[in-house]
């Protein structure tokens, strides 16, 4: 939100009071309470008539630090809130004559004494980020309506990431963000995962608790400060540190949740009916039949919307003109080795059956007359189901758990964005205005709780696609409506890249696009891109996304991408574990992996998958690729399709064609290939090829894990005087090939043994 009307002055009918200095503070109980009046107290007269912020500082979690700005203490707090996994955290307070110091593990915060307000934090002795004099404020908007802000100062080179799943530039600096979900494609500033939450290249994070519309101003009211706001009478906003922004991420959701691990075979190949397309059983099996002819391997069987019968969504029943066997053909696709997801929505158009049974219960949300809230968007006369209250949720959730039963595995939890704000009322009495970004949460959740309490915690996995804080731990998430076209496909890249530098773990998008025709030459891109992404699922609007609907090439480039994914799943999987675990994305900004490298710090068209992949996916019609290969050792990077070696610290363009791409590996890595390429869920540790790209570290390890993601077993390798070794191995046989930048070289490995093939 903008207030100022240049440096000085006020927007026409804006009220802004700012505050001035610390005038007294209190220590207790692990907090820092501070009061900062609006105008310096200079006499006890001073002291009537004007108002003042109450400043708390506290610490939720080692590393974290907490500031709660308050201008009236006693309005009405309706709730919803962010559930935070908070901890009795050991800090130290104390107090100079020039001032306070809150320290919470290697994090700490410095607040001057004296005529001004300047907040400093530091990290390990480094200062990382400052919040100086007029940033905290009571701001009065033109309709009335009251916000507290603050800013934060942007230094010189300083970049900001995050804030969620943007289409914008991956780089905000520059852009007014409104933390409000919408469903506006991906070809617009709108966004469906807005999160308040950003990485600063300055080395720490900034987290605002508040479901509300957050707004932020990253360099477009001040050029050099980061200013937020939120509408009400409090504001309350976390600073975390972290050795590296990866190390920043894994503090950030230890508070705000960890991702889950979503099973093995999720991470293999989904294919749709696509959205409007006209399908029934016969088109199915015909799909499903088609790929196993053609030998490309498949994971998952999406069937979007139309497995219902049309104007009555959601009714949670199949089409019986369209699947009059629908239990057996369920059965049928599980005995081809596949799992099954189904299209849902929380909105029960008044055709369903279901939406008189949810009226007379009160499931849905309701109009402040105590009227059902209805509208025409989507579906006719549609109601929204009303997670806020428990029995509509378990109500919900028998609808879907009836679908389990019949053999659904898992469900693609569409839409959750356009949740209304006026004239609406929710069961437990939330606030509407805090509900519209909140209520994803309620809805992925009641769905994610159900697959897991029927298929158990290994098998739980969505395909949803809004989000809020917290809805990392309910993977997996889609990039939403993108066009057919390269733009689009780069636009998707970068939301995906923002996504991740906010917390989320695990991301996917429709290959080849959801809107509009795509042409062979983008299916076959899109196709690379999409199968070295976290997950991959082919899917569309109006158009069948069957490779062979493409050509045979499409179906070369498919088959051939798929089954590399298959044969990577043991680095994949150990990957998905250590996000399970820390945070970190699998996909991840080249800033993320390479925080000190300035060209990273820009760069939106490429990414590390884990920790030793660089791909760089191909946007250009004549096969053109321009990339950056980063200097970690001095020691080139081998392009893991081709065998080309690329010397470190530079850029390159390139020309591909469709079977190859910049898909490099980092030297000195090694990455476990398995021993089949057929399906995504195998024997990881038995018999695995180990390819080691360069000259090793002093040892390098590979993990080998079970479907689970858990390590089974490991290989510890060293390269010294041109010779390879082995130094620990805990498989009883495998394979190990070293590439170099000249020639490649196999090896037998029995136990802790090398012998030359």
């Amino acid at each position: 939100m903008k207030f100022m009307n240049g440096g000085w002055l006020v927007r026409d009918g804006y009220q802004v009071q700012y505050a001035a200095n610390i005038y007294t503070a209190k220590i207790e109980n692990k907090k820092l309470t501070l009061y900062a009046p609006f105008q310096q107290i200079q006499n006890m007269g001073m002291t009537l008539d004007g108002g003042l912020l109450t400043i708390e500082v506290t610490s939720p979690r080692p590393n974290i630090i907490t500031t709660r700005l308050v201008n009236y203490a006693g309005k009405i707090d309706r709730g919803p809130h962010f559930h935070l996994n908070t901890t009795d955290t050991p800090v130290t307070i104390q107090e100079s004559s020039a001032a306070y110091t809150f320290t919470s593990d290697q994090t700490q915060l410095v607040i001057k004494k004296g005529n001004t307000i300047d907040f400093t934090y530091y990290y390990a002795g480094k200062r990382i980020a400052e919040s100086s004099s007029r940033g905290k404020a009571i701001v009065i908007d033109d309709q009335g309506r009251r916000h507290l802000s603050d800013q934060f100062v942007l230094n010189v080179g300083e970049k900001i990431y995050g804030l969620g799943e943007r289409f914008s530039n991956f780089v905000k600096n520059g852009q007014s963000i409104d933390i409000w979900n919408e469903d506006g494609g991906t070809g617009t500033t709108q966004a469906y995962k807005n999160i308040p939450f950003y990485l600063s290249n300055q080395g720490y994070g900034l987290f605002v608790d508040s479901p509300d519309k957050v707004s932020f101003e990253i360099g477009s009211e001040r050029v050099s400060r980061v200013q937020f706001s939120v509408p009400g009478e409090s504001l309350a906003y976390s600073v975390i540190g972290g050795k590296d922004l990866k190390d920043v991420l894994t503090h950030y959701t230890d508070l705000t949740g960890k991702p889950a691990m979503p099973p093995a075979w999720s991470f293999g190949l989904w294919l749709s009916t696509s959205f409007t397309t006209n399908y029934d059983e016969k088109t199915v099996n015909e799909f499903v039949d088609g790929m196993i002819k053609r030998d490309i391997p498949l994971s998952v069987f999406h069937f979007d919307c139309l497995w219902m019968k049309e104007l009555e969504w959601c009714n949670f029943e199949w089409n019986q003109d369209k699947f009059p066997h629908s239990e057996q053909m369920l059965h049928g696709l599980h005995d081809k080795g596949l799992k099954i997801c189904v299209w849902i929505n929380p909105y029960i158009g008044q055709k369903s059956p279901l939406f008189a049974e949810g009226q007379a219960n009160g499931y849905f949300i309701k109009r402040l007359d105590g009227s059902v809230w209805q509208w025409d968007k989507w579906q006719a006369g549609m109601a929204i189901v009303d997670f806020t209250n428990p029995a509509a949720t378990a109500w919900y959730q028998s609808k879907l758990k009836a679908l389990l039963d019949m053999g659904v595995d898992c469900f693609k939890t569409d839409f959750g964005e356009r949740i209304p704000t006026t004239d609406v009322q929710y069961h437990d009495g939330s606030d509407p205005e805090r509900m519209h970004n909140y209520y994803t949460q309620l809805y992925n959740q009641a769905v994610f709780d159900i697959i897991k309490q029927e298929k158990g915690a290994d098998n739980a996995v969505l395909f949803a696609r809004s989000a809020t804080v917290g809805g990392q731990q309910y993977p997996v998430h889609w990039g939403g409506d993108s066009s057919s076209n390269y733009p689009s496909m780069a636009e998707s890249l970068r939301a995906g890249l923002s996504f991740g530098m906010s917390g989320f773990g695990f991301w996917s998008h429709d290959i080849s696009g959801f809107e509009d025709e795509a042409s062979p030459d983008l299916y076959k891109r899109w196709t690379q891109f999409g199968l070295l992404s976290s997950h991959s699922r082919y899917h569309g609007s109006s158009q069948y996304k069957v490779p062979w609907l493409y050509g045979d090439e499409a179906v070369t480039v498919s088959r051939k991408f798929t089954k590399l994914k298959m044969k990577l799943m043991p680095y994949l999987l150990h990957q998905a574990y250590r996000t399970h675990q820390t945070g970190v994305p699998m996909m991840r900004a080249m800033v993320l992996e390479f925080p000190d490298d300035p060209a990273c710090a820009d760069i939106d068209t490429q990414y590390m998958l884990g920790d030793d992949l660089l791909v760089a996916p191909v946007f250009s019609p004549n096969g053109e690729a321009r990339f950056y290969v980063p200097d970690t050792n001095g020691q080139p990077w081998l392009n893991m399709l081709t065998g080309q070696a690329y010397a470190p610290g530079r850029w390159y363009t390139e020309h591909y064609d469709y079977l190859t791409m910049p898909l490099l590996v980092r030297p000195g890595a090694a990455i476990a290939f398995g021993q089949t390429d057929e399906t995504a869920v195998y024997q990881y540790a038995d018999n695995p090829i180990i390819h080691v790209y360069g000259q090793p570290a002093q040892t390098v390890t590979v993990l080998l894990p079970n479907e689970h993601g858990a390590t089974v077993a490991q290989v510890t390798l060293s390269g010294q005087d041109g010779h390879l070794r082995v130094s620990n191995s805990t498989i009883s046989a495998g394979t190990v090939v070293w590439h170099t930048a000249h020639d490649e070289t196999r090896y037998r490995l029995v136990g802790n043994t090398l012998q030359p093939e």
